[in-house]
This record gives structure tokens, C-alpha cells and sequence, in this order.
């Protein structure tokens, strides 16, 4: 098959996942899906009951924080009552993903947010997450998909059976590939400075 007509068939496959992966998302449901950095269990971040469902399954305290990811900084802006001025040169100085953790979120399902009222983000480089994001118009959660201490799957086929069926829909696509490296996490206290939760 040629290069031209390999590129068609991908684009109309990835389309036909965001259709599927937007209709569970937008009826509160859970999605297992590649993310730039891990495998992840996903829903609508503004949905408390979708979150709760997150923590069950994976057998995780609601008092543990969530990754959110969203689709860029004008989006972020919509969900953090303040925009810290470091944000802009955070990103563009970092090669890898990175995640920052914000104080006083609004909009969010209120069991995404840690009990000190802050919520980690991460604006996502990874061209279906992205895509999928912008077209669902909201925040999804990002977590790994694993049940809570156990070991963080670096591919598709190290997640565990209970995690795949007991969510909605499982997206097909990049299963092949290993994703091994967690982001970056930065906190950005209230005096301004910089806090590196993990490196």
C-alpha cells in the first residue's frame, strides 16, 4: 500500500475513534486511551460522578489528586481562577510533557481537586488526545491505568484486564507503542516560586 492511501486510512480510522471515544466521554462514560506520555483512564473532568467511577475502579482514595489534560493555554485559562505569569516560559523551555499543578481551580468536578484546592494540568502534545479534547470543548482526566499500587503500564498490553472492562470504550489506537515516560510535574507555590514534585 502506498504511503498516500496508508496516511487516508489512518486519518479515517483515528476520525472514526474520536467519534466513538466523544459519544462515551459525552454521556459520562470512561475511555483507555494513549496519551503523551502513559496509557490512561479518561472522562469529562467537569463530571463528578464520571470522576468517582475513575477512583473505584481504580481502587484509589478520592483524596489523591488527578492529572487533567487539556487542549492549550486558552482552554487552561478557563479552569484556574489566576494565570501565573512562569507558565508560558515552563513550556516553552521544556522538551518533554510537562504538568504543573495550579492553586484555586474553578469548574472542575470538585473529587478531581486535591484537598489543598489545587489541580495539576498538563496541555497535551499528542495529536489524537489534542484533537479529541478540542472537539469535547472540556477537560478530560488523565491517570494511569493501573489499579493503585500496582505498576504504571508502559504499553497496552501490561494493563490489566480488570482496568479494560470496566470502562466504556478502550480506544484503538497506537497499541503498539511502548510509553514509558511520565511527565514532569512543576508546583508553582503562592509567592511565585517553583516547586519540582518530579523531575
Amino acid at each position: 500500500m502506498c504511503k498516500t492511501n496508508t496516511n487516508f486510512a489512518f486519518k479515517i480510522m483515528m476520525e472514526a475513534e474520536l467519534q466513538k471515544t466523544l459519544h462515551v466521554l459525552k454521556q459520562g462514560g470512561l475511555i483507555v486511551y494513549p496519551t503523551d506520555t502513559v496509557w490512561g483512564i479518561g472522562c469529562d473532568a467537569t463530571n463528578k460522578t464520571a470522576v468517582a467511577k475513575i477512583f473505584k475502579i481504580k481502587e484509589r482514595e478520592e483524596s489523591k489528586s488527578l492529572v487533567i489534560l487539556v487542549d492549550g493555554i486558552e482552554m487552561l485559562k478557563n479552569y484556574i481562577a489566576q494565570f501565573p505569569n512562569q507558565v508560558d516560559k515552563i513550556l516553552s523551555s521544556s522538551n518533554r510533557p510537562t504538568t504543573i499543578v495550579y492553586s484555586n481551580p474553578k469548574g472542575l468536578a470538585k473529587n478531581a481537586i486535591a484537598h489543598d484546592n489545587t489541580i495539576a494540568i498538563r496541555i497535551v502534545n499528542h495529536n489524537f488526545c489534542k484533537t479529541l479534547i478540542a472537539k469535547f470543548g472540556k477537560p478530560i482526566v488523565s491517570t494511569s491505568a493501573n489499579i493503585s499500587n500496582f505498576s504504571t503500564p508502559k504499553s497496552f498490553k501490561e494493563i490489566d484486564k480488570s482496568i479494560l472492562e470496566a470502562v466504556d470504550y478502550v480506544v484503538n489506537l497506537d497499541r503498539d507503542k511502548i510509553m514509558d515516560k511520565p511527565s514532569r510535574i512543576i508546583k508553582i507555590l503562592e509567592e511565585g516560586t517553583l516547586q519540582i514534585i518530579r523531575d
